[in-house]
Formats: structure tokens, sequence, C-alpha cells
């Protein structure tokens, strides 16, 4: 178990712990899902609250609870670890909104059914680039490496068909990622970056730039 953003959080073995890394906690700053957010307009939710909600990658389901704990009518909670979407599950049911967020088990878009469609998607990425045959020594490393930056590319790629009109593809990504990369990707893709909101957060001697930006189809 552990403590984040005021609430209590189940954790099973073998999935990316959240205290591990202040990023967690900056994502739910970036989309403006703290608790108690601030009375200033600027750093309320940067999405419908009220409209739904996919996460891609989901992990403890963090985010996803937040979300559905805000009013999201319906959070669809996705991720490639098995354990991962129990975990998820779990802190649905903790924090009592198992009633509207539905964990699923897949990669990326694997398990969004045909026609479904989200007034949100969202995906705090696995900004860290390995080479393109890079095996992965254990499960958690895929929260945070993407050997040939695949996964970003099939994200920027169909995130937006998954909208509803009006809708929004969000990407949570890092400094310490290739952005020079991604921004190449979106372009092949016919997407560009739009920045929505940034954030700077000190790890040891370093301080690093968050940045959460809207997946648009280019014009």
């Amino acid at each position: 178990m552990f403590a984040l953003a005021g609430r209590e959080w189940d954790l099973l073995a073998g999935v990316f712990a959240p205290v591990h890394s202040p990023t967690t906690a900056v994502a739910l700053e970036l989309l403006g899902l703290p608790p108690a957010p601030a009375p200033d307009p600027d750093s309320g939710p940067v999405f419908p609250v009220d409209g739904t909600f996919l996460e891609i990658g989901a992990g403890t389901g963090v985010i996803a609870v937040s979300a559905a704990l805000a009013g999201c009518t319906t959070v669809v909670a996705t991720d490639i670890s098995a354990q991962a979407v129990r975990n998820t599950a779990m802190n649905a049911e903790r924090h009592g909104v198992a009633d509207r967020l539905v964990p699923r088990h897949g990669d990326l878009f694997d398990a969004v059914g045909d026609g479904e469609r989200f007034d949100t998607v969202y995906w705090h990425s696995n900004y860290v680039l390995a080479p393109d045959g890079y095996e992965y020594g254990a499960d958690h490393e895929r929260a945070y490496v993407d050997p040939g930056y695949r996964a970003h590319r099939r994200y920027l790629a169909e995130a937006p068909g998954l909208l509803t009109e009006g809708g929004t593809a969000l990407l949570q990504f890092s400094e310490r990622g290739d952005l020079g990369l991604l921004r190449r990707l979106a372009e092949e893709c016919g997407r560009t970056l739009r920045p929505v909101r940034r954030c700077h957060l000190r790890e040891g001697e370093e301080t690093i730039e968050l940045v959460l930006y809207e997946v648009c189809i280019k014009n």
C-alpha cells in the first residue's frame, strides 16, 4: 500500500510503484486532478470531468480512479500487464468507483471495443527510448521503456480516431525522452503536438520538464 494525493492505494507485486517516481503526482497536477484543485481556472481539469475517459497504461489505477472521482461518467483503464489490471480494479473498489471504471487487459488500444469513443484519451507514455530490438528484462520496464518508440507511433496514429466529436487525445512526455523523434513520428502520422501544460520537477541534481501534449490531426 502507498499514499498519494491525499489517498491510500493498493499496490500489487510487479506493478510500477508511483512512490518510486514523482511523475504520477505530476500527472495528476498536469491533468488538474489533485484532490482539491486550486481556484485558479488555469489549474483545473484540462478535460471534461463529466465525460468519458480512456487511460492507456493505467498501472495502479491512480489516474483512472481520480478521473472517476472527479466525475467522469465512464472510465476505461487498459494495461498490458494483467497484474496492473487487477491492481486498478482493487483501487477502483477501494475508492468506490468500480461502478463506472472498467479495467481491461491489452496492449494500447487492443482492449477497446469496435465503435467505442471517448471524450478524452490519455497516456502517460513510457518515454525512455530503447533500441528497436530491446527485450524487456521485467514486465515493469514496460511502464517506462519503449523500444524504437513503436508504442508512441501507434498512439499518435490511432488515439485521435477513438475520440468523440470535439474530444481530446493527450500524451504526457518527459524531456528525458527523444522529443525530436516524437515530433518526426507525429509528422509521419499526420499529427501535430500542442503543449497544454508544463511542469518542472527536481530529481537529484536535475530539473526535469514534463509536458502534457494534445495530439491533433494535422490540417
